[in-house]
């Protein structure tokens, strides 16, 4: 039995000016996915019989819209490594809304393109994150489609499992499942919908009991990704099974649960304007404050250097803050000539984000610069330098690439224990576990950006309408679309 692993893997909002390019890739090729799949082995204990063959990943921190020539490459790579041999199955490792110039619905030109390779026998399984927009076209071309049950998001592995172990029990059991698909006419925030609080939390409870149900396989509730500009963003309900008739009624009744609470959805922490909840911090009584700047959040498909923030932070003349992140490479190599203890002056932000920000010039004295490296789901990424400049009360951590500070220990690289001080500003959404468990109270900024969560504020054109929230008075009833390939 011979199975094919690949994907490729990002968010883009259609509202950034910046485009992914090849650089924001990491590409993964043969022995290199063993990290990604710490499960194979027991698996092929399981079925001795298997051979697992990886071809190629692509994987981009969110940003803006992939060039179609770096698509095309990557897309190249997989259909090449599929050509001229016959495959049992294949498992796609995806995340479900990447945006490409030029491709409508690019993970639904992914999928097709494979299908039409391996032909229809071969049974096809993809792992979607819970923020991917999931096609019409996507849920044809595949078998199996499974994704993330928790945001923020701690089920990443088994998510992965799940998807390979449903392939192999189609495969060995000679199933090709029913699929029982609602699109859902809601866009939401993902930092609205986290699964940590209500009614997230209890609408993803309703998973294990539609799992109880006699004929059903799998179930998955997409958020979809709101920030795509495009026909397919909203939600979804998908239930697999061998039962058409289960299937349809179990799609339906999670589509109808999502419906019910769609208005209910709330942040999880307060909000405000940038300098309403840096007011909220200061007045505070606990010793630290985590404020989210969420408009520019780079793990959401923000760009990562709109200054706004901390621009305000600045100008309000904040007395001890620090500030995570900006990207700016220049300044960066600026702080390395002057030297730890050197005062710069150095320009930073407004070059990859030149809708929603403006150039900064800052002064102050280098605090840190060196070459820093991390692990990302037990990888060594290649190190880059990162430098910290004090500006009147504000620490202000400056990158060379767009980075996500997921976690206490990049701050301590850099000579930051960020609980020791009163306010830490983090370009993110709701906080990572890591940071959660860190923060004795956490603040959200509605700060602008590409993926502000304001969504009436920005300028969709193409999604379906009527939607919720922009038709706050539509009426809706589920109705699923129930498919298996081949009928």
């Amino acid at each position: 039995m011979k199975i094919a692993v690949g994907g490729i893997a990002t968010e883009n909002s259609t509202f950034s000016v910046w485009k992914s390019g090849m650089d924001a890739f990491t590409i993964t090729h043969g022995e290199d996915f063993d990290d990604q799949y710490p499960f194979f082995a027991d698996i092929i204990s399981a079925f001795p019989e298997v051979e697992f063959v990886p071809i190629v990943r692509g994987r981009a921190l969110p940003g803006g819209r992939v060039e179609k020539s770096v698509y095309d490459h990557i897309k190249g790579e997989m259909l090449d490594g599929l050509r001229g041999q016959k495959w049992d199955g294949v498992y796609l490792n995806m995340h479900g809304a990447m945006y490409v110039d030029e491709i409508e619905d690019a993970e639904g030109d992914w999928m097709q393109s494979i299908r039409e390779v391996v032909g229809a026998e071969c049974l096809i399984a993809a792992s979607y994150d819970l923020h991917g927009n999931v096609s019409p076209r996507v849920i044809g071309n595949v078998d199996i489609l499974t994704a993330y049950r928790t945001a923020p998001h701690v089920d990443v592995m088994e998510t992965r499992e799940r998807a390979l172990s449903l392939l192999m029990l189609c495969l060995h059991e000679g199933i090709r499942p029913y699929k029982g698909y609602v699109q859902i006419p809601v866009a939401l925030p993902g930092e609205k919908t986290s699964t940590e609080w209500e009614p997230g939390m209890s609408l993803y409870a309703e998973i294990p009991n539609t799992l109880k149900v006699e004929g059903v396989l799998d179930a998955t509730i997409t958020v979809g990704y709101a920030w795509a500009d495009e026909p397919r963003t909203g939600a979804t309900a998908i239930v697999l099974g061998t039962d058409e008739a289960t299937v349809k009624q179990e799609a339906e009744r999670l589509a109808q649960a999502y419906w019910d609470v769609r208005a209910d959805f709330e942040f999880g922490v307060p909000v405000g304007s940038s300098d309403e909840v840096i007011q909220m911090a200061l007045d505070a009584p606990e010793s630290c404050i985590f404020i989210s700047d969420s408009g520019d959040n780079p793990t959401a498909g923000g760009v990562g250097d709109v200054t706004y923030t901390l621009g305000r932070l600045i100008a309000l003349n904040v007395p001890d803050a620090v500030y995570a992140s900006i990207p700016a490479p220049e300044a960066v190599a600026k702080c390395a000539e002057a030297g730890v203890g050197a005062e710069v002056t150095v320009t930073i932000g407004g070059k990859l984000d030149t809708r929603y920000s403006e150039a900064l010039t800052i002064t102050g004295k280098v605090l840190f610069v060196d070459d820093i490296s991390r692990m990302e789901y037990g990888r060594q990424l290649p190190a880059q330098k990162q430098a910290v400049v004090q500006v009147g009360g504000v620490q202000v951590i400056i990158t060379e690439k767009r980075t996500p500070f997921h976690f206490i220990r990049q701050f301590q690289d850099l000579g930051i224990e960020p609980t020791e001080h009163k306010i830490v500003v983090i370009k993110i959404g709701y906080l990572e576990p890591d940071l959660k468990r860190a923060a004795p109270k956490a603040l959200l900024a509605l700060s602008p950006g590409a993926v502000n969560q304001a969504l009436e504020q920005l300028p969709y054109e193409r999604i379906s309408r009527p939607m919720f929230p922009f038709d706050a008075d539509m009426d809706w009833t589920p109705q699923a679309q129930v498919l298996r390939y081949g009928e």
